[in-house]
């Protein structure tokens, strides 16, 4: 094949995109967007480098369609507590870095085997992200790891990825090939998944970056002093102080249990839990929403019952109470501060104190710094009042509606359903969508700020940037120059498919690589001779498991700018792990799907 001023300007356009990746700060979505209009540039000057639909396809490609309306979904769990706190029970707390990978990597892998992974890692990503912040975790040890879980659970059944579907509706167009059943690719995706759960076990401390969150370095932190309410209808109820995950919260620690008006100081982790016991906390803010965030546990003051808004309108505001306010000198109680604010004092800070004695007794002073909960508008209506000196809200610090909870979980399960009956993720997430805001367990300001368009946009330019590598020829190129190597050997022509394939899905995609190899696959077979059956498995397996770079797969990408990551973290992690699964294929595939078709 003739090397010509399109293939060459495409690949140079490639090459400059993933040295930009891998050494610039700028944002993967500026980058790839750029690298896009110089080749719709090129395309103007000499025409046949990708055409103006195929370099916009990408935005109307239905996987980012789909990542987009997942975003949705899972703000809607995160809204109503629904998989964040159940999850985190099941996480656990950490003893070790491997076991937190193990206990997070096995269940993802076996819902990615039966779901699209793009919503197992939509769904997971904000509840790793809290855990991380918790018990002080580096979010860039877990969230590739979980990207990489969901596609290796997605090579273990037909249904697993998208890619796999495509190349099965290839293979059944194909004469002399037939469909997989349901569990057909087990036989090479499972010893896969196991291979590739164990890499990620043994090398993700070496091979990782340690990006951690800002942590609070300061030597005294603020500290309040906050009582909750356990609820009758708690789950909490009957279970110990530990079982509950009330002992070792990060930043926060259990004072005393007020039970009935007997105060238990010192508590044992094995004390168990009643309805009405009032729990006497002392932390820092951020813990303070964490326990806003388990279920049927409230701030003990009444007065949040009284405000005008619902709960899960208001969120959390600091202020710092100044020298002319005028409920300075008095009780909360006695200023009446919920009815002169509209707003519900749950926490003072006082200079390192621990103020004991219910909220409302705690009489004010000039520089204590309020823990209020109360409705967004509060913050910009005092922010310039002479009753504060400081006024700034606390990030994600809305209550969670558990009472809706139960609600999003038929929706997620109903979702889930509906892509097996169907067969079609995109559907199915805009009918969970719609179910979250309907049934209010989201309203239309939050989803709106849920959907991450950096994520978006780069997904929707690789796969523009695919698009022109495939238009243009030059995925063609490379590919029938690397096949000529084989020679008439049936094994070393599946590697160098596996390989070449393998290549391409980092580079331009799954389904772009898929769709330019499998016909040189097939192609190949029956110039040899064999069966195409395992050059047809080989495409699906190599192009669904991409791993070093991140525009290879979508999954990748959602976690390239929520973990901190680099063009290089992917080719370091990544890199290995293709390679050693190119191997393992490469010895199975032949076992399972011999070359020869049979007598």
């Amino acid at each position: 094949m003739e090397l010509t001023p399109q293939i060459i300007a495409t690949l140079s356009v490639l090459l400059v995109a993933i040295a930009a990746l891998m050494t610039s700060r700028a944002g993967a979505d500026l980058i790839l967007c750029g690298c896009l209009a110089v080749l719709l540039l090129v395309d103007r000057l000499i025409g046949g480098v990708v055409t103006l639909e195929g370099a916009l396809k990408g935005f109307a490609n239905p996987g980012m369609i789909t990542v987009a309306i997942m975003f949705v979904v899972a703000e809607g769990l995160q809204q109503t507590g629904a998989v964040g706190y159940w999850v985190q029970q099941f996480l656990g707390q950490p003893k070790s870095r491997r076991a937190a990978l193990l206990r997070m990597m096995i269940p993802t892998a076996a819902m990615s085997a039966f779901l699209n992974n793009t919503p197992v890692v939509a769904i997971l990503m904000p509840v790793l992200d809290e855990w991380a912040k918790k018990y002080r975790l580096a979010i860039s040890h877990l969230l590739l790891p979980l990207s990489y879980a969901a596609i290796l659970g997605g090579l273990c059944t037909l249904i697993g990825t998208s890619t796999t579907l495509v190349v099965n509706g290839m293979m059944l167009k194909t004469p002399g090939l037939r469909g997989l059943t349901m569990f057909e690719l087990g036989y090479v995706g499972l010893p896969c998944c196991v291979v590739g759960i164990i890499y990620v076990l043994l090398t993700s401390k070496w091979l990782l970056p340690d990006r951690r969150p800002i942590i609070d370095q300061m030597d005294n932190p603020r500290e309040y002093t906050v009582e909750m309410v356990i609820e009758p209808t708690s789950p909490l109820v009957g279970r110990t102080i530990e079982g509950a995950g009330l002992r070792s919260l990060p930043g926060m620690y259990l004072m005393e249990i007020d039970r009935g008006g007997h105060v238990m100081a010192a508590v044992s982790p094995q004390e168990v839990l009643q309805a009405e016991d009032r729990l006497v906390f002392v932390g820092v803010v951020e813990s303070v929403v964490d326990l806003q965030r388990i279920p049927g546990l409230t701030p003990a003051t009444n007065q949040l019952f009284k405000l005008d808004s619902p709960r899960s309108e208001r969120c959390l505001i600091e202020a710092v109470v100044s020298d002319t306010c005028p409920v300075a000198n008095m009780s909360i109680r006695a200023a009446r501060f919920r009815t002169r604010y509209n707003a519900a004092v749950i926490a003072v800070a006082r200079n390192g104190q621990r103020l004991r004695g219910k909220i409302g007794d705690i009489e004010l002073q000039a520089g204590d710094t309020l823990l209020i909960e109360a409705h967004p508008t509060f913050a910009d209506v005092q922010r310039n009042s002479r009753d504060f000196y400081l006024v700034s809200k606390v990030e994600n610090s809305t209550p969670p509606r558990h009472h809706k909870a139960w609600i999003a979980l038929v929706i997620l399960t109903l979702m889930v359903g509906i892509a097996l009956w169907i067969d079609d993720m995109l559907l199915a997430s805009l009918f969970a969508a719609a179910g979250m805001l309907a049934s209010r367990c989201i309203h239309g300001n939050e989803a709106r700020r849920s959907i991450d368009w950096s994520v978006l946009v780069t997904i929707a330019a690789g796969l523009g940037l695919g698009n022109a590598v495939a238009e243009s020829g030059a995925a063609r190129y490379v590919s029938v120059n690397l096949i000529s190597l084989a020679g008439d050997n049936p094994a070393l022509a599946l590697s160098i498919i596996y390989g070449l394939t393998m290549v391409l899905t980092n580079l331009i995609t799954a389904k772009a690589a898929a769709g330019v190899i499998y016909f040189l696959a097939i192609e190949t077979a029956q110039t040899l001779g064999v069966d195409p059956m395992p050059f047809a498995i080989a495409v699906i397996v190599a192009s669904a498991a991409s791993f070093a770079t991140p525009m290879g797969y979508q999954t990748n990408m959602m976690v390239f700018g929520p973990g901190g990551y680099r063009y290089p973290d992917y080719v370091r992690f990544g890199g290995p792990l293709s390679l050693l699964l190119w191997a393992v294929a490469i010895a199975i595939i032949p076992l399972a799907w011999p070359f020869t078709t049979g007598p």
